[in-house]
């Protein structure tokens, strides 16, 4: 755990990939490239927690099909900056998923395992379709090429990320941008 004063030093010594505007301007972009999609087929949108929040926020207020909303945490990080060979689910969706076109919405695909496993948990329970929506899709060579979002906002190179909903040692997710630590 580190402290806020160490917080804000990571975002002062920071690299700016994506400004405010960029980012708003990229989910503009996600979310009608989305809609055209999505808004005949009576979707269920899961939101993976806690990184899903800025995104999935964004996208409603732009999407204005009809639809059903959930959420579900899953994680492999639990606060630290690499994720561990287990995914601990915290909260399961509430939502019947069969028959259902079902939606992930995430802020980061880094190495793909977390949203990997739960689409492939969505897949068992039954949904007809399981569509991907990140924020941010990460060129992170370890990641099996298999594994990719259907829907990404925003490149990134392959260094650690924060900010609009993605976290350094659970802070800094409301970041104005999408930012890189310094030397990472």
């Amino acid at each position: 755990m580190i402290s806020p004063d160490e917080a804000r030093r990571v975002l002062r010594e920071a690299d700016c990939l994506h400004s405010r505007d960029a980012v708003e301007t990229a989910i503009d972009r996600l979310a009608a490239s989305t809609a055209e999609v999505l808004s005949e087929r009576n979707p269920l949108v899961l939101g993976v927690m806690t990184g899903c929040v800025v995104l999935l926020g964004g996208l409603l207020s732009r999407w204005s099909f009809p639809m059903h909303l959930d959420y579900l945490h899953a994680t492999r990080y639990r606060g630290k900056t690499r994720g561990g060979p287990q995914l601990h689910w915290l909260a399961q969706p509430q939502t019947p998923i069969s028959g259902r076109t079902v939606v992930l919405v995430d802020d980061i695909l880094d190495e793909g395992v977390t949203l990997d496993e739960i689409r492939r948990h969505c897949l068992n329970e039954g949904a007809e379709q399981v569509v991907s929506v990140v924020l941010v899709d990460k060129a992170n060579p370890k990641r099996d090429p298999h594994i990719i979002a259907d829907h990404a906002a925003l490149q990134a190179p392959n260094r650690y990320l924060f900010g609009y909903g993605m976290d350094y040692h659970d802070y800094l997710r409301n970041a104005p941008g999408v930012f890189a630590v310094r030397g990472a």
